[in-house]
């Protein structure tokens, strides 16, 4: 198959499979165990269809062109219809044949006006130093009005220049400019620029897990035969796009939504709202400098001519003074191939706001191994009793402040949210009114609910919660109380309460008593976890539990979680079935191809994403291919024994016993006698990988073990991580250099924590990764206990086994399949792979493995045999080397 570009050695039936998926409209689950080489091939599979797709489109306009221009005035036409004369059927047909074509014509237009567009934009260099110049200027002149304000403040007095801001601002000129410059700023000049905003091409959308996953793809994009021609936006959050620095300060990411949207509502508000509010009291209305349409504009520009990452992207921002997050979204339109976070892909809202289009589209997932736990992720939602308390509090107020100038419909809808908070922390067995931190919760423990029965038992199944969700939407309300709460309840980027009392002035100390409850003589001020920042309005995040309310009562569930007291207990929803919103993907897109290097199994996938969304079985395919490396460069072993003929069978029952800790060190000192490099051990949990850490150090054995090998662990906070990684990594190249009796590092690591996706141990990094024990999901949590019933009441029985023993058995597999791929990384790489524990050994479990690995897995019922086989590859590395 004439491919133009085959990286990393890839195979070429991977993309033969994925050009005849997009091809034939196919819904794929595709495997390939290559990395960075998987995800690239993807792109170019799907580019090179997109590219002969386009040019086949181009020859059919074309070919209707010549076949419909009328070039006889006299066009035969045939017998009418329905007893309709020849002349009557004959104007029919070529009026319709007349507007095919005017319809063709102007598509063949409006794609020369915008090829040519950007093709002047990437060669006039003139516009890029006019609009520099421009932007200097400005800088220039706000400089100057910043020093002039300086200087009014020392001569005057900061009342003169309070007066003056306040009084004269409507005297101020505003700033002049010429609808010349603006088209030469612009580089629009004459041309209409609607059609590069509304007209969407076919185009991929490109999913992936984290901004970094998609940074190191878009790298790659850009190296490839592809990099130049391809119009290519990227896709992210204001978190990682914001370029102004006021706002980025804030962290949080609900809060710089929220101001984000603040800054907006205050460009386009009119002065006279802020005359009526600001004639007492000064009020502060930011307006962010970077959301400038003209700027966005030439910004949108320079993504579409050339391919650019989310660092890049926000460089070029701050440069061009151009928001990146709205700036990317006007590229979207024009764009071939769009780079995005999945989560923005899959949540249908996020999706709506950020103007993608997905009718007829190809979608491709990478990394979609925990596509289906993403996806119930994104469409749960909790709410703590604390934060119920607290909007209730907020919003009283702002209701009471504002009654006289709110509507009558305003003022239903805001009493109808009260009722809710109401009701909802009643449903927690608190009291609004209380301080939530004080109220003693009686019944504690954990209940689960259907979505019917929870709005029965809390008495607010006769309101309308898709009315109240549009309301909310539409009002903005949460930003209204956002703006409230940060103008009048303190600082804008958190309320912080202390446990002694806070003297406060005004409303702010009005406002504070309230949102602490009306409290007793003796009480204490909240609870302590208070001391953590808060987001001033906690609304937007009820606003997400009350939407989760409105799915379908057999696709949820309502989690009552009463822990202590009122504050510290939740209410959550759970989603059941992640079908539901999937479903319009699939149902949209012309293909959607689901990838990853470890797909299996792949079974949760068909039944529990595809199936349930009324997939065609005969849309689905699944490709699967092997590993790059060669056979000889891996030695997966599942050990069944230890050197002691202690049989390893790591069960919750079972792997707390001293012997069975002890046989697991024994191991790992033999391993680490004859393994050079670095050696990964992946344990089930964080507490059992401690348990086992004070176990080896109180009988010395991790002393034995550090004579070999320097010992680290993963720790808890991911920014802690990096720096882990670095030491590990400069430990092992310094020990290979040195030589002498320390061979290097051995890192303990933590199935489905920081180390286990996304980290590559390549080369010496990762010789060997060690696998104690299954890691069973903890089967006794409410959660996964709903889900396991609600499966075995919907779904069939697979090969005689319930489907909720199918589902934990496949998210252990899952879990381990991500954790053992982490040392394989390129073609030339080479490793040992342990699995301690029997069980891996029984067919259903070792049918489970990715095919690459089971092939070429050895079972080995006794420590020696497996202990020669190492040291038989150990030999032969060396002697190649």
């Amino acid at each position: 198959f004439p491919f133009p570009y085959t990286p990393y050695g890839i195979q070429e039936q991977f993309m033969e499979a994925l050009y005849g998926a997009l091809e034939a409209g196919r819904v794929g689950i595709f495997e390939s165990p290559t990395g960075t080489g998987k995800s690239l091939s993807l792109i170019c599979g799907a580019l090179s269809w997109l590219r002969d797709l386009e040019e086949k489109k181009q020859q059919e306009e074309a070919r209707l062109l010549e076949a419909l221009n009328p070039a006889e005035p006299g066009h035969p036409g045939g017998a009418g219809t329905a007893g309709d004369p020849d002349w009557i059927t004959a104007f029919v047909q070529r009026k319709e044949e007349r507007d095919k074509v005017d319809r063709l014509k102007e598509e063949q237009i409006r794609r020369k006006k915008r090829e040519d567009h950007l093709e002047k934009i990437r060669h006039n260099v003139q516009l890029k130093y006019a609009a520099k110049r421009k932007r200097s200027q400005e800088d220039e002149t706000k400089r100057l009005l910043q020093l002039s304000k300086e200087g009014l403040s020392q001569g005057a007095g900061v009342d003169v220049l309070e007066q003056l801001d306040h009084n004269e601002e409507e005297l101020i000129l505003a700033e002049y400019e010429s609808d010349e410059e603006k088209k030469v700023i612009s580089g629009l000049e004459e041309e209409d620029d609607d059609d590069l905003e509304e007209e969407h091409v076919t185009k991929i959308y490109y999913c992936s897990r984290t901004h970094s996953q998609l940074s190191q793809f878009v790298h790659e994009v850009q190296k490839s035969p592809f990099g130049k021609d391809t119009r290519l936006v990227s896709l992210g959050s204001r978190q990682n796009l914001c370029v102004n620095e006021e706002v980025r300060r804030l962290g949080a990411l609900q809060l710089i939504n929220d101001r984000c949207m603040e800054m907006q509502k205050n460009k386009h508000e009119k002065k006279s709202d802020e005359e009526n509010e600001g004639k007492k009291r000064r009020v502060s209305r930011a307006i962010c400098p970077f959301y400038s349409y003209e700027q966005m504009q030439f910004l949108r520009d320079e993504v579409l001519v050339e391919v650019k990452d989310i660092e890049q992207l926000v460089t070029l921002g701050r440069e061009t003074k151009a928001c990146p997050y709205y700036g990317s979204r006007y590229a979207i339109p024009a764009a071939q191939l769009v780079v995005l976070p999945y989560q923005m892909l899959l949540h249908e809202p996020t999706r709506t706001a950020a103007g993608i289009k997905l009718k007829d589209q190809v979608v491709i997932i990478d990394e979609a191994h925990n596509l289906i736990d993403t996806i119930t992720c994104i469409h749960s939602a909790e709410v703590s009793g604390a934060q119920l308390c607290r909007a209730h509090s907020q919003l009283s107020q702002y209701m009471e402040r504002y009654r006289k100038r709110l509507k009558a419909k305003n003022l239903m809808y805001i009493k109808q949210i009260l009722y809710l908070l109401e009701r909802l922390v009643a449903m927690l067995g608190g009291n609004v009114n209380q301080n939530p931190g004080c109220q003693a919760v009686s019944q504690t423990g954990t209940v689960l609910k259907s979505i019917n029965d929870f709005l029965f038992q809390s008495q607010i199944d006769n309101i309308n919660l898709f009315k109240v969700q549009r309301y909310c939407e539409k009002s903005l309300i949460s930003r209204k109380l956002f703006g409230f709460v940060e103008r009048y309840g303190g600082p804008a980027t958190a309320v912080k309460t202390n446990k002694e009392n806070q003297k406060l002035a005004g409303l702010q100390n009005f406002l504070l008593t309230l949102q602490q409850g009306s409290d007793k003589e003796g009480d204490p001020p909240m609870e302590a976890d208070s001391d953590q920042l808060r987001t001033a309005s906690p609304l937007m995040q009820i606003e997400g539990f009350l939407s989760a309310l409105t799915n379908a009562n057999q696709d949820g569930r309502v989690i009552l979680n009463r822990q202590g007291t009122v504050g510290q207990s939740s209410l959550k929803f759970l989603l059941l079935n992640p079908a539901v919103h999937f479903a319009k993907v699939v149902e949209e897109c012309r293909a959607v191809i689901i990838a990853g290097g470890t797909m299996q199994p792949v079974a949760d996938f068909r039944e529990q994403l595809l199936s349930c969304a009324g997939v065609d079985p005969a849309r689905i395919m699944e490709f699967s291919c092997g590993h790059v490396i060669p056979p000889e460069n891996i030695l997966p072993i599942i050990l069944c024994s230890g050197p002691s003929n202690q049989q390893l069978e790591f069960t919750y029952q079972t792997r707390d016993l001293p012997q069975m800790m002890d046989e697991t060190g024994r191991i790992l000192c033999n391993l680490c006698n004859v393994i050079p490099g670095g050696v990964v051990c992946f344990f089930p949990s964080y507490e059992y990988e401690k348990q086992v850490y004070a176990h080896w150090e109180k009988t010395g054995l991790l002393t034995r073990l550090a004579t070999k090998k320097k010992i680290f662990q993963e720790p808890k906070k991911a920014n802690q991580v990096e720096q882990v990684l670095v030491e590990y990594a400069k430990c092992i190249k310094r020990c290979s250099q040195a030589g002498g009796q320390m061979t290097g590092a051995l890192l303990l690591s933590v199935v489905g924590g920081k180390m286990s996706e996304g980290i590559n141990f390549s080369d010496d990094l990762g010789r060997c990764v060690i696998m104690v024990g299954m890691p069973y999901p903890n089967i006794k949590s409410p959660e996964l206990q709903e889900k396991m019933a609600w499966l075995d009441k919907t779904m069939p029985r697979a090969a005689g086994q319930a489907p909720s023993r199918v589902l934990t058995e496949n998210l252990c597999m899952k879990a381990v399949n991500q954790s053992i791929g982490r040392a394989i990384r390129h073609q030339k790489d080479f490793a040992s792979i342990l699995l301690l524990d029997h069980r891996y050994a029984r067919p259903a479990t070792f049918n489970k493995l990715p095919q690459w690995i089971r092939e070429r897995t050895q079972v080995k019922p006794a420590f020696g045999s497996a202990f020669a086989e190492l040291r038989k590859v150990r030999t032969s590395v060396l002697c190649t080397a």
